[in-house]
């Protein structure tokens, strides 16, 4: 591919791709096809329809659903009217999405037939209300997105601005409310250009990618987005099943796929495992969250490729550093790796000075991967990344002489639980209020198949002996499951430093001595 040929832009992925391999398969999920030539028009149809919806440039446009096909079409459809895809993260609970969907402003909201239900329900006490669109399917309330394509006309598109924000992801916050990160044409201009010098995004035209992230986490999408950005076969899996993806990676010659550490526990511990054929496979990368050596190593002999770990955030468009297959090596196994190319990324101290090698302090990273921003939080912003540019990424770690960096443990208390992020503030609020609690913190405690888990520490009201059982059903009817903790332990009193603050660097603590890594 000569650089006449290559996609500048994530808009232009489609068109050139159905000028150079148009009968190509560029999507497969399920039993459905789309060639580079069919995605192509479907989503400059998809672009026809939004305008006819009203959608304008820098407009969000809100999806919810299971991975498909279809979700590229719209994302496609609307970066190509310079409008920006705003994925919701479907495990969420109600009124967790209704925040989002209002926080985002969307006046036009993609919808896949598992979840007609939930946005229902996420939309009735709006107003006004966004225009609900049915993919793969129809309901009552619903516009249909087929038909809508299908009737519009292809419009004459505006040509893409670096400044165009093109993805909206949200993160959870410290304060419990999920802020939105900007990925802009900058953002995924430095993407597309060095994702051939970073191994694990650095696939050809004859590669099969592999897609079972979800579409709403960074993962999903840049695995996906670099396979099209090659010219590749993107095969997307609904949802995580071991005994289909273990099928399907011999059945379909997969090259790549990216999977969370939980992920590969569960196809390890798979019966199916054991007559899987990967002979095809090149490289997993893998990432999110914790994972221990002991899996790594048996992964590493099971699949018997190459292996890539990444270490990064969503607020740096995924990116950050990269530990290659060949540093999989003992001495360097807790290591997170080295710097993606053009990227500058260094430990410094609380007054954001660089500190020397070997000295702990926070990772921080800048370059063209850095977000243009949280959505309308201008103070978040510039809470996170400073004046010259440095993202704080919340993270302790340290770099060696060779320029590895390894993480220590978290500046900040998120926790990471099947590479879902998890906040402790958010548990909490949901915690306080339950019958017979008095004082709660939560905090991530070791896994062997998420990662970490939630568990909180709940001081009781006196008198009172509230069940762990009562107080995880009591959390779980006010926020997602995932974030509900898992288990539950008493105390009389919490530790907290002299302002009040809960100390919970010190509650985590008897749970990781024992482990190899306090995280992933």
């Amino acid at each position: 591919m000569t650089d006449d040929d290559k996609p500048r832009f994530l808009a232009e992925i489609p068109t050139v791709h159905a000028r150079l391999r148009g009968e190509a398969p560029a999507l497969v999920c399920e039993d459905r096809v789309l060639t580079y030539a069919e995605l192509e028009a479907r989503s400059n149809r998809a672009a026809g329809f939004m305008l006819e919806l009203g959608v304008r440039p820098g407009e969000r446009v809100a999806w919810l659903g299971r991975n498909c096909e279809t979700f590229f079409e719209v994302f496609f459809g609307a970066a190509k009217v310079r409008a920006c895809l705003a994925p919701i993260n479907s495990r969420l609970a109600v009124p967790e999405i209704a925040f989002i969907l209002k926080d985002s402003g969307a006046r036009t909201f993609f919808v896949t037939p598992d979840f007609f239900e939930t946005a229902r329900a996420v939309v009735q006490d709006m107003s006004p209300a966004p225009t609900l669109i049915a993919v793969d399917g129809e309901a009552p309330g619903f516009s249909s997105f087929s038909a809508g394509r299908e009737a519009a006309a292809a419009p004459a598109l505006p040509a893409p601005q670096m400044d165009d924000d093109v993805l909206q992801l949200y993160t959870s916050g410290t304060t419990g409310l999920p802020k939105g990160v900007r990925l802009s044409n900058v953002n995924y201009g430095y993407f597309l250009d060095v994702r051939t010098k970073v191994e694990g995004f650095d696939y050809g035209p004859e590669d099969t990618v592999l897609i079972v992230m979800p579409l709403f986490h960074v993962a999903g999408t840049n695995i996906a987005f670099s396979g099209l950005a090659a010219g590749g076969r993107v095969i997307i899996l609904p949802a995580f099943d071991p005994p289909t993806l273990l099928r399907m990676v011999g059945r379909e010659k997969v090259a790549h796929m990216f999977l969370a550490p939980a992920m590969i526990q569960m196809l390890l511990q798979s019966p199916q495992i054991a007559e899987a054929d990967f002979a095809s496979l090149k490289t997993i990368a893998y990432g999110a969250s914790p994972i221990s050596e002991a899996v790594l190593a048996q992964a590493k002999a099971r699949f018997g490729c190459g292996f890539i770990q990444f270490y990064g955030m969503t607020e740096t468009t995924g990116a950050g550093t990269f530990l290659a297959p060949a540093a999989h090596t003992p001495d360097l196994l807790r290591s997170c790796g080295r710097a993606w190319p053009g990227l500058e990324v260094r430990i410094q101290d609380a007054e954001g000075q660089e500190v020397p090698v070997g000295g702990i302090g926070e990772i921080a990273i800048r370059g063209g991967a850095i977000m243009a921003g949280y959505w309308n939080r201008p103070e978040a912003t510039a809470d996170t990344v400073s004046a010259d540019g440095w993202l704080r990424t919340g993270d302790a770690g340290y770099r060696d002489a060779e320029g590895y960096f390894f993480v220590h443990d978290r500046v900040k208390d998120m926790i990471v639980s099947g590479g879902e992020n998890v906040y402790p503030a958010e548990v909490e609020n949901a915690i306080l209020g339950c019958p017979g609690v008095a004082d709660a913190a939560v905090i991530g405690v070791p896994s062997d198949r998420w990662g970490e888990e939630v568990k909180a520490v709940v001081v009781p009201l006196p008198g009172q002996e509230p069940t762990p059982q009562e107080i995880i059903d009591w959390a779980r009817q006010r926020i997602a499951g995932f974030k509900a903790p898992k288990s539950v332990d008493f105390t009389d009193v919490l530790p907290r430093n002299p302002s009040g603050k809960v100390l919970r660097r010190e509650l985590r603590a008897p749970y990781w001595k024992d482990r190899d890594r306090q995280i992933g």
